[in-house]
């Protein structure tokens, strides 16, 4: 049975430990709100370049002269994977849930013979991905010193993912990310993004005259829609992370307080139990007498 001693230093400990998960509740919730805007903000934008794009490419994706990006290279047998997670722990399950849907998507593709490459954004995804998958690794980026996640940063992954499949590294690339939907709601995400699918219900409907023409249009729009797609999923992430975070600093505060009241319980029963103890021995010594 812990001594006095031992409760009381335990009580403390849990204590300090509550004033920081309460205080990192706090800044999360600080840190969602603008996180929450600015991926809500860039969803009308991805939404409209998406609509802009499906129209164009379904009007060109049966030519034989299709831009690379469009049309891929005619196979998939190599498989690039992006896995996006935080550069940092404490979240609750949202590191592991892109982890998941990833390493089951890894799974069926080496089962089914194809070559897997893992490129990694974020260090939590690294560090779990590795023990089982390094030598698929092909690159990781680090964001850690990036307070606020702007285009460049997604640009300059869609330009190196756009360069190694210029390369011919790869024939498949897919984002895997969380997407965000509430504080206690994060959808692990699956975004193919090279080639960029054509929608089979596109509307082919209406027909349009290009100026310049749709490969010309279709050649700058295509790697500014892979970055718009990295953009996007980099923001939803950082919404999710947060909220994410958020929640699982509230149940860890929650959960620290239900502590201190068993532990001061506990703490009082041995109290009273150790003045009950030397009460019958001052009276068993005083009858002695």
């Amino acid at each position: 049975m812990p001594s006095l001693k031992d409760l009381k230093n335990r009580i403390d400990s849990v204590k300090s430990t509550r004033k920081i998960t309460k205080a990192m509740q706090m800044v999360a919730a600080a840190k969602l709100r603008r996180a929450q805007d600015a991926a809500e903000n860039a969803r009308p934008y991805a939404e409209r370049m998406e609509t802009v794009l499906s129209g164009l490419a379904a009007s060109v994706a049966d030519r034989g002269d299709a831009p690379p990006l469009l049309a891929g290279t005619g196979d998939d047998q190599v498989h690039l994977l992006v896995v996006m997670t935080a550069e940092r722990g404490l979240c609750g399950g949202f590191n592991s849930t892109i982890v998941r849907l990833a390493r089951i998507r890894i799974n069926e593709l080496l089962a089914a013979g194809k070559t897997v490459k893992i490129l990694t954004v974020g260090k939590k995804g690294r560090e779990q991905l590795k023990r089982d998958y390094s030598d698929h690794f092909v690159g990781h980026v680090d964001l850690s010193e990036v307070k606020r996640i702007r285009y460049d940063d997604a640009n300059s992954i869609a330009q190196d993912v756009i360069s190694r499949f210029n390369a011919g590294e790869f024939d498949i690339a897919t984002l895997y990310f969380n997407r965000f939907q509430s504080v206690i709601s994060q959808v692990p995400t699956a975004q193919q993004i090279i080639p960029r699918p054509v929608e089979d219900e596109a509307d082919t409907s209406r027909f349009y005259e290009y100026e310049p023409s749709e490969d010309e249009i279709l050649r700058d729009l295509l790697p500014r829609g892979v970055a718009t797609q990295i953009l996007a999923a980099l923001l939803e992430n950082g919404a999710s992370e947060q909220g994410a975070r958020m929640s699982a600093m509230d149940n860890a505060t929650r959960n620290a307080g239900d502590m201190i009241e068993k532990l001061t319980i506990e703490y009082n029963r041995s109290r009273q139990a150790a003045i009950t103890k030397e009460l019958i021995e001052i009276i068993s010594g005083a009858e002695a007498l």
